[in-house]
């Protein structure tokens, strides 16, 4: 199974059982749907939602079968999804999928993408200690290699 990280369950709200978890995943609408399944911490604990709603900047969870002592367990876990059940289409990308490929523009490789930094809501790609811009207008093609456009001024 190929599970994806969405975010971290960082807290219990009130006493029926729901539950606060924050995330910047960016299919949060594919996975945060009631009757979706979910996997909680290091060793993927299926729960079913049964509620989800938006608070302020948590995604709000109620999970099905599950009451306030239950989820005490949960705090601080790392929460996560199956990458089968996003659905993803062709133009649709997990940071994940960048990682490790190799890096090309005008033809030429320029390094591997060895990580994703979020530099305050704003992403960039580590290519050979450079910072290329997460952004679709740069990005030409994805598929064995990441290839890159418009470049000129950021190399």
């Amino acid at each position: 199974m190929n599970y994806v990280y969405i975010g971290r369950l960082v807290n219990t709200h009130a006493l029926k059982g729901e539950v606060r978890i924050i995330s910047d995943f960016p299919y949060k609408s594919r996975v945060f749907n009631v009757g979706n399944m979910i996997y909680i911490g290091k060793d993927k604990t299926p729960v079913i939602i049964e509620s989800y709603r938006t608070h302020k900047n948590y995604d709000m969870v109620k999970f099905k079968d599950y009451l306030y002592n239950d989820v005490l367990l949960f705090k601080g876990k790392s929460v996560f999804c199956l990458k089968e059940d996003l659905s993803l289409g062709d133009e649709e990308y997990l940071d994940s999928d960048f990682l490790g490929k190799d890096a090309v523009y005008m033809g030429k490789n320029i390094g591997k993408i060895e990580s994703i930094i979020n530099n305050n809501g704003y992403k960039l790609f580590v290519v050979s200690g450079k910072f290329i811009p997460y952004n679709r207008e740069f990005i030409d093609s994805v598929g064995d290699a990441v290839s890159f456009k418009n470049l000129e001024g950021i190399l």
